[in-house]
């Protein structure tokens, strides 16, 4: 036998071999009813695809900016793929933590052709950033308090008011949201906010406006918490992911009601880590290739109610895959909810996010 030939057998059975072995892939994502959405949708249709893979879930992605810097400090890259929002996509791009991708040839066409960048659009907002979701952050609260004399809250600065609603809150332990919320609940108009606080003063405004219910507050790191908070009583009104409300209210029929005034929208998908060996690359590709596929983004909405990034998924998306119920009333895109959105800026946030933080932390820690 020829050498050569003998170097072409002896990689085909290594190939073989490793194959025979799982390879891990480590996903990172956001937990809860959320990754298990992932799960469904995308990790075992691909796992059956592809016996040889093996698909290990993270749920780290609150802390997915630092800890890549971390990991690229150290030059010890262990994610291959994570699920961020798109500011801090942009953020990571910006800072030479993700890939840059290229749309038409790294993702799938649509059934009809249509190349992936013209079916994705306006969402590609990063060089770096693989659109899944169009979400919102919003209010859920309970409908069985004593304490409200039947009143419920119809707008989003009932969260503000103590007096007529009573009783413990939950809001996120980060500025995004927080500080929108308390401006447009102290009067400053919605084209205003971010002018606003772009300025010192403005961001004093917004923690002061926090300030009158910071002692009503539990703080919340992870999407899940709020929708267990919520279930236990020990908040009677919390802020999370549109998505997480709907597994409360429709799957565990808790006493709970969706509040959509300015509930605000965002952008959720994948970024590549920088730094992957070459195997590890071919094999997140191929996931991805998979993954964020027309028909794959319209699978997830079957399980939660996040609207699919792409325009081909929207007319598949139908029932809710154990609950029988349409899914088209339930996302945060359909107009009886979306009556009064708040549009959140991706890009403002990228550019300011580290020295807000710091303030805002600073300030919790008062």
């Amino acid at each position: 036998m020829k050498l050569k030939t003998l170097i072409l057998a002896g990689t085909a059975m290594a190939f073989a071999g490793s194959a025979a072995l799982a390879q891990d892939m480590t996903i990172v994502s956001w937990g809860g009813a959320y990754s298990a959405s992932q799960n469904n949708a995308y990790h075992k249709p691909y796992m059956e695809k592809n016996p040889g893979v093996n698909i290990i879930n993270d749920e780290s992605s609150a802390e997915a900016v630092a800890k890549l810097r971390a990991m690229n400090e150290a030059g010890n890259i262990t994610w291959d793929l994570v699920d961020v929002v798109a500011s801090d996509a942009i953020r990571l791009c910006d800072e030479g933590l993700a890939m840059e991708i290229n749309p038409d040839t790294d993702l799938a066409a649509a059934p009809d052709g249509t190349p992936a960048s013209e079916d994705f659009g306006d969402l590609l907002v990063s060089e770096c950033f693989i659109p899944q979701i169009v979400y919102s952050t919003t209010f859920g609260y309970r409908s069985d308090v004593d304490e409200w004399g039947g009143k419920e809250p119809t707008d989003i600065c009932a969260v503000f008011d103590t007096e007529t609603f009573p009783g413990k809150r939950s809001l996120e332990k980060r500025p995004i949201n927080n500080v929108e919320w308390a401006l447009l609940c102290d009067g400053v108009a919605k084209e205003d906010v971010y002018d606003v606080l772009e300025t010192e003063e403005g961001l004093d405004r917004a923690l002061a406006k926090l300030d009158t219910i910071k002692d009503d507050v539990i703080w919340w790191s992870a999407g899940a918490e709020t929708p267990q908070l919520l279930a236990d009583k020990e908040v009677v009104i919390g802020s999370t992911y549109n998505g997480r409300l709907f597994a409360l209210i429709e799957e565990q029929k808790q006493p709970v009601k969706m509040l959509w005034d300015a509930q605000v929208f965002d952008l959720d998908g994948w970024i590549i880590p920088t730094g992957l060996s070459d195997e590890r690359l071919a094999r997140v590709k191929d996931y991805i290739m998979f993954a964020t596929d027309t028909q794959r983004l319209a699978d997830q909405a079957k399980y939660i109610s996040y609207g699919p990034a792409r325009k081909s998924s929207a007319p598949l998306v139908g029932q809710h895959a154990s609950l029988g119920i349409d899914m088209a009333p339930h996302m945060p895109t359909d107009p009886e909810n979306a009556k009064n959105t708040f549009l959140y800026n991706y890009e403002w946030w990228a550019d300011y996010r580290d020295d807000i933080d710091a303030k805002f932390q600073a300030w919790l820690a008062q």
